[in-house]
C-alpha cells in the first residue's frame, strides 16, 4: 500500500494535485481497514500512514502540498493476515469448520483493503473531472493508473495462494474487486474517506499513527451523522 511520485519540475499546484491523489489513495486504504473490517465484524488491526520525503532536507511540511523531487506515502500494517501461507488449504487443515471460514473471511478483506485505495483515488479523478466512474469504465487492470501497481502484486500474491485454478482466481478478484467498488461508492464510506484525505494533507508529521487516524474517521463519521439528522 504505497505511493511513490517524482515531482520534479512540476508546478506547485500540479504537485498539490498529485499531494491530494495520494492523500485519498491512502484514506481510501485505511478506511477500508477501519470501517471495512468493523461492517464485516473482524477484529481490529494497527496500522499508520508513512508519509516520507525521499530527498534529504525535506521537512514533512514540504511533503503534501508543496513541491518537492521525490516522496512516498504509504499505510503501514493493517492487514489481518501478517504471514501468506503457501496455501489456503495448508493453512487451515487444522481449523474447524468456523475457524476455516473466519480465516477465508479476513483474506478476502484484505484483498478488498487493497484494492480500496486506487479505486478511491479513480473515483476522486472521475468526481474531479466530473466524468461517470462504473465498475466497467474503471476495471481491475485500470488501476495501475490509479497507483495501483504495488497494490496488484500484492493482491495477486494473495489470489495465488487462495486459489489453484486461473478461472477461479478471476472470479474471486472480480468478486472482491466489486465489494471494494461499493465500499469506497458508498457516501457515508466516500465522506469518511475524504475527511481523512483532509487531515492527512493538513497532517505535518511524517508518521500518523493508528488512533489519529481513526479519530479523523469517526470525525467524519460523526459529521455524516450530524448533516442527516438536520
Amino acid at each position: 500500500m504505497n505511493r511513490d511520485h517524482n515531482l520534479k519540475n512540476t508546478t506547485k499546484l500540479a504537485s498539490q494535485e498529485v499531494s491530494r491523489k495520494i492523500a485519498v489513495h491512502e484514506a481510501g486504504h485505511a478506511a477500508a481497514i477501519y470501517l471495512g473490517n468493523q461492517q464485516k465484524g473482524l477484529p481490529p488491526v494497527c496500522f499508520q500512514i508513512f508519509i516520507n520525503p525521499l530527498n534529504n532536507g525535506v521537512k514533512a511540511s514540504e511533503f503534501l502540498g508543496k513541491p518537492s523531487d521525490h516522496y512516498s506515502a504509504k499505510v503501514e500494517g493493517g492487514r489481518l493476515i501478517h504471514t501468506l501461507p503457501s496455501s489456503l488449504d495448508e493453512a487451515t487443515k487444522d481449523f474447524s469448520t468456523a475457524q476455516k471460514h473466519t480465516y477465508q473471511h479476513a483474506f478476502e478483506a484484505d484483498i478488498i483493503n487493497l484494492l480500496a485505495g486506487p479505486l478511491a483515488e479513480a473515483r476522486y479523478v472521475a468526481l474531479r473531472d466530473n466524468e461517470p466512474i462504473t465498475p466497467e469504465l474503471v476495471h481491475v487492470n485500470a488501476l495501475q493508473y490509479y497507483g495501483g501497481s504495488s497494490d496488484l502484486e500484492i493482491v495477486n500474491e494473495y489470489l495465488e495462494c487462495f486459489i489453484d485454478s486461473d478461472e477461479l482466481r478471476a472470479r474471486k478478484m472480480t468478486e472482491l474487486f466489486l465489494a471494494a467498488f461499493n465500499f469506497v461508492s458508498e457516501r457515508p464510506n466516500w465522506l469518511a474517506i475524504t475527511a481523512l484525505a483532509d487531515f492527512i494533507l493538513a497532517n505535518e508529521k511524517n508518521i500518523i499513527e493508528c488512533n489519529d487516524i481513526i479519530d479523523a474517521i469517526e470525525s467524519g463519521v460523526r459529521r455524516i451523522a450530524t448533516s442527516q439528522s438536520l
